[in-house]
């Protein structure tokens, strides 16, 4: 073959080579804007950062289905999957204006700036946003990344074919190994030093909470019942350890709030007396314990998102009276409070239901330590009886007494009821789904939940059989979940086992089964096992 002949071929094998270089570049050019981007953010917020940012937009203008079906399928990884989409999103993109530079070297850089666009708008939508220094994360990502990007793609081999004896080529690949290195190099530093940064203002939240004594309770939680967990294996522990206690919320990052610095405003319609609050504020106040099991709107029939915990904290009621409010039914103006979190998540309780003598309240602790940071600290609220999304709204900083009418909070607008009242719900813990116990006694236990008006009664059915009563376990109180315990006399062979539980109205946990929306998920849980002889 002579040397015309191979020409095509070479000029083909030289263009693949070009493209796959410009794909690298891309992806150097992406690395490097993610990089600038977060060292940018720790020293601007960690929220304003362009992947939790987008992220965040993301998850506000995802239809209520897709987010429920998320939360069912990937539970607490729901955020780590739509970060990895992200980053995905973002390679993807970065490829294709890496390759796009090859032919358009200029159109490819000024392509990179999209990316700074996006995030900068998504950074300043933010409910949270403080204000146009939110968007010099994704600027300057974006800036350095085109720069980059235009650099490297300079460096690839022409398009054309070289002559013989000519090494511009070979001077080019070692110069674009050299600037891809350091490229690479300086984008993790950058990254690695952005982390860092970012960590510092976490240690500085870290630090004030070691530092936190809770004091005792003015009005301590009466001792747990002995009989008020059943010596069953497979039942979920009657308290629920901090570590595997849900978490259901709407944060890409976890808020880390120093608690020195921490403050709640209280105001509104209604309040005659506004307050400003610290965290010291609250300590001297008379504190209150209570055992309380949450409840997520988004569980499911027999579902894990729901825990009990001892909490310490104030009384909301208090609060609310020292500053002048009145519930409605005494004629006071607002019937709706309206939680603000740190991240701009807006959580919206009925008045009345805080103000009638439950133990709604500010809460400083949690199983006998200060919060969790992912469950709130330093402060979160907790009204016993109301689903979590309009209840229990975490780093709290901001109480504003409005009404239904005028104001709709996140979820609200997003087809969620405005009120949520927990349903009487039960779950089989034991056996689980397809188990194979042996013929014989084979004890059914679970938990059963009516948080503020309390479990009478608990009753399982074997396939279509009779109902019968089970074992409840001693109360410990009314916002507590129960637990309940069946000796089954199991034969052979496959069977359903149906649970249901009556509240102390009387009310009996529905048989009609419906999805978590608008106000949370009804019917009855069961399980199929199969006996072995």
């Amino acid at each position: 073959m002579s040397d015309h002949d191979k020409t095509p071929r070479t000029s083909s094998a030289r263009t693949w080579t070009r493209l796959a270089l410009g794909g690298l570049s891309g992806l150097l050019a992406g690395g490097a804007a993610l990089a600038v981007a977060e060292a940018a953010a720790a020293a601007v917020r960690p929220q304003a950062g362009p992947v939790v940012a987008v992220g965040a937009a993301a998850v506000d203008r995802t239809p209520t289905a897709v987010k429920d079906w998320a939360i069912r399928t990937f539970g607490a990884n729901d955020k780590l999957v739509l970060q990895l989409g992200i980053l995905a999103v973002l390679t993807l993109f970065a490829l294709v204006l890496g390759t796009l530079a090859v032919r358009h070297r200029r159109t490819g850089a000024a392509g990179v700036l999209v990316f700074g666009v996006v995030g900068a708008a998504a950074a300043l939508g933010r409910p949270d946003s403080t204000g146009v220094t939110d968007a010099l994360p994704s600027v300057l990502g974006a800036i350095a990344a085109a720069a980059l990007l235009y650099v490297l793609v300079g460096l690839l081999p022409a398009p054309r074919r070289e002559a013989p004896g000519e090494r511009g080529e070979d001077w080019d690949r070692r110069r674009f190994v050299l600037a891809a290195t350091a490229a690479a190099a300086a984008s993790a530093g950058t990254g690695v030093l952005g982390r860092a940064l970012s960590g510092a203002g976490g240690r500085e939240a870290a630090a004030s909470r070691r530092r936190i004594t809770l004091p005792s309770p003015g009005s301590p939680a009466p001792a747990v019942p002995r009989r008020a967990q059943v010596r069953v294996a497979g039942v979920s522990p009657f308290v629920t350890p901090n570590s595997d206690f849900y978490r259901v919320d709407t944060a890409l990052v976890v808020p880390k709030v120093d608690a020195t610095t921490w403050r709640l405003r209280l105001h509104g319609e209604g309040v005659a007396r506004e307050k400003t609050l610290t965290f010291d504020d609250l300590l001297r106040r008379e504190l209150i314990e209570r055992d309380i099991t949450l409840t997520c709107v988004s569980n499911e029939v027999g579902g894990p998102y729901v825990g009990n915990a001892r909490w310490i904290g104030v009384r909301l009621a208090d609060l609310l009276e020292e500053c002048g409010v009145r519930r409605p039914s005494e004629g006071g103006p607002a019937d709706q409070l309206v939680a603000r979190s740190v991240d701009g998540m807006t959580i919206g309780s009925p008045v009345e239901d805080v103000m009638d003598g439950r133990d709604a309240m500010l809460v400083l602790g949690m199983n006998g330590g200060p919060l969790p940071f992912d469950h709130g600290f330093p402060v979160r609220m907790l009204v016993p009886g109301l689903y979590g999304y309009v209840s229990a709204c975490k780093w709290i900083e901001e109480i504003e007494l409005t009404t239904f009418d005028a104001y709709d909070a996140y979820w609200v607008k997003r087809d969620w009821a405005r009120e949520a009242p927990v349903k009487t719900q039960s779950r089989i813990d034991t056996p689980k789904p397809f188990a194979r116990p042996e013929a014989g006694t084979v004890m059914v236990a679970g938990v059963a939940w009516a948080q503020h008006r309390g479990i009478d009664k608990v009753e399982i059915r074997v396939d279509d059989g009779p109902w019968r009563e089970a074992t409840l376990a001693a109360e410990d109180s009314r916002d507590t979940w129960r637990q309940w315990s069946y000796a089954w006399r199991a034969t052979k062979g496959g069977h359903t086992l149906t649970v249901r539980a009556t509240d102390r109205t009387g009310e009996v946990q529905t048989d009609k089964r419906t999805r978590t929306v608008p106000d949370g998920a009804s019917g009855r849980h069961s399980v199929v096992v199969t006996v072995d002889g």
